[in-house]
């Protein structure tokens, strides 16, 4: 019986070591990538090399404008998680503490609408921002980009599902204490939900960093694009460098491995708490 159970134990171990090498190996490989040059990198060879410097030199020296799509981006993902937290928790708090039959209908048809896919509204979103045009909120601005996602009906019902478990006799007692709305959502609610926020900011953060379809519709500047379409138009070319295509991945990565490590455990306690 003992020898069945490490059996199975070292079944188990095997089986993980070999998932999480397969996991891993493209971010192993891309990291070799970017020390190499492309002749290397096509030849498959999965050692360090000595042109990391030169495929920095590059990247930063390219045509392309790597440096002004990494300040678009962070423009673009900063603002937006920013005020996505704002707006769908106050959405979130709304829906919950303010219960009626015509909310809850409301919040049903906002849940009906994660269904329509993101090229279903692409059509209407361009008219819509091109009859605002040439006004800075008009298309081909970072406006343009940042509204869609303020606020979305994933963050809005992330956020009620975890007020659910806030205690209402707090909001009960601090209205007779005198507090307002605004207030108790502020100085009550908010410092009691710093997991869920932590949870909603890498979602939100990580979609926006990432966000291609509809910037590659609605930024028609050069010096607007962000860095998926950077990287995109990278490896479209027609004779790709992919040691500074590495390169330009590894940098992307950073930030959004950055944010999810330092918050990896609020995050967690987050989704954790939001699902009960």
């Amino acid at each position: 019986m003992i020898k069945l159970k490490k059996i199975n134990l070292t079944i188990k171990y095997i089986f993980l070591i070999i998932a999480s090498f397969v996991s891993i190996f493209p971010f192993i490989w891309m990291i070799l990538g970017m020390t190499n040059k492309t002749v290397d990198i096509t030849a498959g060879k999965l050692m360090i090399g000595g042109e990391l410097w030169t495929n920095i030199t590059n990247l930063l020296e390219n045509n392309l404008d790597f440096r002004q799509a990494i300040i678009n981006s962070a423009i673009i993902a900063v603002i937006t998680t920013v005020f996505s937290l704002l707006l769908s928790s106050m959405a979130g708090y709304g829906f919950e503490i303010f219960r009626s039959k015509k909310k809850d209908r409301i919040f049903n048809i906002l849940l009906l609408s994660m269904m329509v896919p993101f090229s279903a509204m692409m059509i209407p979103l361009y008219t819509m921002f091109s009859k605002l045009s040439p006004s800075p909120f008009g298309i081909n601005t970072l406006f343009s980009v940042i509204v869609p996602s303020v606020c979305t009906a994933f963050n809005i019902f992330l956020f009620k599902q975890n007020i659910k478990s806030f205690p209402k006799s707090l909001v009960e007692a601090a209205r007779i204490d005198g507090l307002g709305e605004l207030a108790i959502f502020f100085k009550i609610y908010m410092p009691t939900a710093k997991n869920i926020y932590a949870a909603a900011a890498i979602i939100t953060f990580m979609g926006s960093w990432n966000n291609y379809l509809w910037p590659l519709v609605v930024l028609q500047s050069p010096e607007k694009r962000t860095l998926p379409l950077i990287l995109s138009a990278m490896g479209a070319s027609y004779t790709p460098d992919y040691g500074m295509l590495m390169t330009g991945i590894v940098i992307a990565t950073l930030p959004i491995a950055i944010v999810f490590f330092v918050l990896q455990k609020q995050f967690i306690q987050g989704m954790l708490g939001s699902v009960k």
